[in-house]
């Protein structure tokens, strides 16, 4: 028997983290939209700026989420065109890829040399096998994952300027443990350029709080795993913060009694053996992209080893949540409170 779980973001916006504000004297008019970028969706609200009006608010957004669809038709793995795209379809060519492209790709590289191999980008031909989307979801075979899992090895990416070589004429990259919250960084960066002084950027749980609200942080609820009301098990106060939540939980599918998450172990082929159900990770503005690959890669630690790691890392800390409902915070972590 098999239950379809996936858990995906909707036009409604249920998001890993719901925004809420502090309480505050006056009120602020916002701006506020929301688009689908990323095969997520992404709200941009705008509470104060320059010289604020509805119009320019609304300007200076409509630019955000055109560099987020620009930023998708260079990194993207599915679309026709892309830089990805091109990569992962030129079976060991040369390719010539858009600066940005290149930025990301080195992120994605220098995480995976932070994770000892455990956060890797070139984990596309294994991605390609789990389909979660699916209503009717399948499990890939144990010989195509042994396949697959011979083309991951991200010392295979070979760049050279702006170009890109697969010493593995097989390999593929996958940037989405990484795209998205390094996307939000320059999302951020386009708004303050803007004059931007006030917002909150959600792009499907990677959260950017530019400035603060009236005087007040920013209260951003971290959702309880597995929830259908959208319960909270507690909260943070942040401002100039990025917040970045992953879960198992997130994107699943349940055969014959067991649960398949997505994050998928470079070693296995499978899933990773974990008992961390949601990770939230917070830190400066400018760090979504670091914070949203350690967030996977805090996944694949466990509680234990994810704790270790974040402590060695300036200026990060983290929420864990393990499969009891257990809460484990980093030794910094002063602004989060249980429900």
């Amino acid at each position: 028997m098999k239950k379809f779980l996936t858990r995906l973001l909707t036009i409604s916006m249920v998001t890993t983290l719901i925004i809420t504000q502090t309480a505050c004297a006056g009120k602020t008019e916002k701006v506020e939209k929301d688009s689908y970028y990323m095969d997520t969706m992404c709200r941009i609200s705008i509470y104060d700026m320059e010289d604020m009006s509805e119009e320019k608010a609304e300007s200076a957004i409509n630019a955000a989420f055109a560099l987020c669809a620009e930023y998708e038709s260079l990194i993207s793995v599915t679309r026709e065109g892309s830089d990805i795209y091109k990569i992962n379809h030129a079976k060991g060519a040369a390719v010539t890829c858009d600066p940005r492209t290149i930025e990301v790709i080195k992120k994605g590289i220098e995480y995976g040399e932070l994770s000892d191999g455990k956060f890797d980008i070139t984990i596309g031909q294994v991605t390609d096998l789990w389909d979660f989307h699916a209503e009717e979801p399948q499990l890939p075979s144990a010989s195509k994952i042994k396949t697959a899992l011979e083309a991951v090895d991200y010392h295979q990416i070979k760049i050279d300027g702006n170009t890109v070589t697969m010493a593995n004429v097989a390999g593929e990259i996958n940037l989405g443990g990484v795209g998205k919250g390094y996307v939000g960084d320059k999302v951020a960066e386009l708004l303050q350029e803007k004059g931007v002084t006030s917002a909150v950027i959600n792009l499907g749980g990677n959260i950017i709080a530019i400035g603060d609200h009236n005087g007040d942080d920013f209260k951003i609820g971290i959702t309880k795993p597995f929830s259908e009301r959208d319960e909270l098990i507690g909260a943070m106060t942040v401002k100039n913060a990025t917040v970045v939540t992953s879960g198992t939980y997130e994107r699943s599918f349940e055969i014959d009694g067991k649960t398949y998450h997505h994050i998928l172990d470079v070693n296995t082929g499978y899933p990773v053996d974990t008992d961390v159900v949601s990770v939230s990770l917070v830190s400066d503005l400018g760090r979504s992209g670091d914070c949203d690959a350690m967030s996977t890669i805090c996944l694949i630690l466990g509680v234990k080893e994810g704790v270790k790691f974040i402590e060695k890392v300036d200026g990060v800390e983290a929420v864990f949540v393990d499969q009891d409902g257990k809460i484990t915070k980093t030794s910094g972590m002063d602004s989060f409170r249980e429900e």
